[in-house]
């Protein structure tokens, strides 16, 4: 059972990538293309010296089948952890139907995994960011990452005690006020990140975080839709003999 349910997440993650490299495509590769533009007027000179260099990946081979290869090799993966989790939760949440859960968890997963931490580390496009600060801005977004997921836990596993004494509306209260009350702890204790070059357009910055918003909810969003869909039949498979 894990198995098929396994494929069908991997595939509805692939599905999903393609429609977020379409998004992307269209929202936020002519904003990646402007940062550039900024970024080369920035170094004319710089540029103008290595101008003879051959680049070892062009913005063509960037801008399609690279960023392509690397949505739907982490829709792919996502999509595989996600049936994992599902697989997990769903004999633990009886009272939630497979579509309802995987709408639950694709939910869950951009809050936790997308939203919360680009609240506190958002994407940058070319041109913003430090060479030198690199490997310290990665870390940190990944220990947001961790700490969010964590948090996550904690909240719902609170909130489930108290629902069991309080009721789920209680429960259910508590462990988002929990929730919202750890990160902001979180994010507070978090060192900053603050490396925007002077001159660069504003209207750029937020509509590539926008779009790179945009590109994560549509992944996820379709990801929970799709396969919801995929494994109702194989749920029901499972259950089938068991009502005759």
């Amino acid at each position: 059972m894990a198995g098929r349910l396994l494929g069908r997440g991997m595939l509805a993650g692939c599905v999903a990538a393609a429609l977020a490299f379409l998004f992307a495509r269209i929202f936020g590769e002519p904003q990646v293309a402007l940062a550039i533009a900024f970024e080369a007027s920035r170094h004319a000179a710089e540029a103008a010296h290595h101008a003879g260099e051959p680049e070892l990946v062009s913005r063509t081979v960037q801008a399609s089948y690279g960023l392509l290869t690397a949505v739907v090799l982490y829709g792919t993966g996502f999509g595989g952890l996600f049936a994992l989790v599902f697989a997990y939760a769903y004999g633990r949440l009886n009272l939630w139907s497979p579509r309802a859960l995987a709408l639950l968890l694709a939910g869950a997963g951009f809050l936790t995994v997308v939203l919360v931490p680009d609240l506190k580390y958002p994407p940058n496009p070319p041109a913003v960011g430090v060479h030198a600060t690199l490997a310290f801005r990665t870390a940190a977004y990944f220990a947001m990452i961790g700490l969010s997921i964590s948090v996550a836990a904690i909240a719902t596993l609170i909130g489930q005690k108290i629902t069991q004494t309080r009721g789920a509306w209680t429960g259910t209260l508590c462990g988002a006020g929990l929730f919202i009350a750890l990160i902001a702890l979180v994010q507070f204790g978090l060192p900053d990140v603050n490396e925007v070059p002077d001159g660069f357009p504003a209207v750029v910055l937020w509509r590539f975080r926008e779009a790179s918003i945009g590109m994560q909810l549509v992944l996820w969003g379709t990801m929970g839709l799709l396969f919801g869909a995929l494994a109702t039949p194989v749920l029901a498979d499972r259950t089938a003999p068991s009502r005759r």
